[in-house]
């Protein structure tokens, strides 16, 4: 029994301890629990201290951080506030200084306008005077043919071997020679004793001039074979009473015989004695004064017909043949004619103008027709000229004159310009010496083969000076022994 009660009290005390062992495992699990709940809590608190009070300093910095900027943004709301005053009164002050200005303009600028406008119109006022002047006055109009005439006789090829006022010496100037010898021999007459008394003078009739005609003689060149005959020669007049032009041809084979001269054909003379001496020889032999010369050679002529751009022709059927077969026309490309009207070029219209072997349109044979031929190149381009004015006619003069060589003068020209633009000249007349029953034309004269001799030289210098003084016959008659 004791034993049993000796286990069981020891069992009871296992059991005690065993309670007490747990009471105070749990009691101690529980410290532990609370200890960690504990310290649990209170780092959960102080982190939850910490985070709040790092919360609250970023908020404060923040805040700080919003305050700053709000300064700044206030200083720079002043800041903007200054500067946009200042530009504003900056704005006012220059609008204050631009009304200043506008106002102080606007009273300059009647002014100014005013001097400007009147600048302006004294101007145009002084142009449309002036071209008034030049458009409606015969000054004016004088004005311009000098200027014409001088860029035309600059572009001219001038000869200097005939005086500018006359082809030959004139009549007065001849007296004034004569009289200065008679001074000089009538003081040595009264210085020297028994002196016999001074021979007559001869007196020597100038051929025949008129204040309203001009008249020039010219003449084409025939260089071949370094020959220089004249191929085709003509007085041109300009005739200011009928205001017309007249071409009187001179036929080439014209038998002339004058004093101071060996006797030969008309188109001889400028191969001996220039052009000087064919004047003279025109003059002497129809009484007539010749203001001034032009001539041009082949080539020449061909460069002034293809500058024109060709000239208006009309041909017979017989003509048109005989250019295309024959060497007239120098160019074979050019032998294309056909009867009617052509536009003839320069190569064309020269060989036109050469030929006399068959008869021309409206049946004029061998000289007579090649200078009718002539006649009717020169009256082509006339009218070819006389559709331009005058601003047209100087620039083709600068282009062509060049090849035309002349003794004309620029007054000349100036005065040939006036008297055909302010007469309003359209009209061409055309005759040619010698006239029909005047002369003969043996196969020789005198050793001259195929002359044409003249008969009745008083008739044919009647007709002419008929033709380009409007004389009538009478009138003629007594011109003629004035200056005979």
């Amino acid at each position: 029994m004791d034993n049993q009660d000796y286990e069981s009290e020891e069992i009871r005390e296992s059991q005690d301890n065993q309670e007490s062992e747990e009471i105070r495992e749990s009691q101690d699990n529980q410290e532990s629990e609370e200890i960690r709940e504990s310290q649990d809590n209170q780092e959960s608190e102080e982190i939850g201290e910490s985070q709040e009070s790092y919360e609250s300093q970023e908020s404060q910095e923040l805040g700080e951080s919003l305050e700053i900027k709000k300064s700044e943004e206030v200083e720079q709301n002043q800041e903007s506030q200054e500067v946009g005053q200042n530009q504003e009164v900056e704005e006012t002050n220059q609008i204050e200084e631009a009304n200043k200005i506008n106002s102080q303009a606007k009273k300059a600028l009647p002014s100014r306008a005013k001097k400007m406008f009147l600048s302006i119109g004294i101007i145009v006022l002084v142009l449309l005077l002036f071209s008034s002047y030049l458009a409606f006055t015969r000054s004016g109009h004088r004005l311009i043919y000098k200027v014409a005439g001088k860029v035309i006789h600059k572009g001219l090829d001038n000869e200097d071997d005939v005086s500018a006022s006359s082809v030959i010496n004139p009549l007065e100037e001849q007296s004034q020679d004569y009289n200065m010898g008679s001074d000089w021999n009538s003081q040595n007459s009264n210085n020297q004793e028994g002196q016999d008394e001074l021979a007559t003078p001869i007196i020597v009739t100038e051929p025949r001039c008129e204040d309203y005609v001009s008249n020039y003689l010219i003449f084409g060149l025939e260089e071949i074979d370094n020959a220089k005959n004249t191929d085709s020669i003509m007085i041109a007049s300009i005739n200011t009473k009928d205001n017309t032009v007249k071409l009187t041809s001179l036929l080439r084979d014209t038998y002339i015989d004058l004093d101071d001269y060996e006797a030969n054909k008309l188109n001889s003379f400028f191969s001996t004695r220039g052009a000087r001496g064919l004047v003279d020889v025109v003059e002497k032999l129809y009484r007539i004064k010749i203001d001034g010369y032009a001539y041009i050679n082949f080539e020449s002529f061909e460069t002034v017909i293809d500058y024109l751009g060709g000239i208006s022709i009309e041909l017979g059927e017989k003509e048109a043949k005989y250019l295309n077969k024959t060497n007239y026309i120098s160019n074979p490309a050019y032998r294309k004619v056909k009867a009617g009207w052509n536009q003839l070029n320069g190569n064309q219209a020269l060989g036109y103008c050469r030929v006399r072997f068959v008869e021309t349109l409206g049946g004029a044979t061998d000289d007579y027709g090649r200078t009718l031929r002539q006649r009717r190149v020169l009256r082509a381009v006339f009218n070819k000229y006389k559709s331009k004015n005058i601003f047209d006619l100087i620039t083709i003069s600068n282009n062509i004159l060049g090849h035309i060589k002349t003794n004309v003068t620029q007054e000349q020209i100036e005065k040939g310009l006036e008297d055909v633009i302010e007469n309003k000249i359209t009209k061409m007349d055309t005759m040619r010496l010698p006239v029909n029953g005047t002369y003969q034309a043996p196969i020789e004269y005198n050793g001259i083969g195929y002359p044409l001799v003249l008969d009745d030289l008083d008739a044919n210098i009647i007709q002419l000076y008929q033709f380009i003084f409007l004389d009538t016959e009478e009138e003629a008659k007594a011109n003629l022994e004035k200056h005979r």
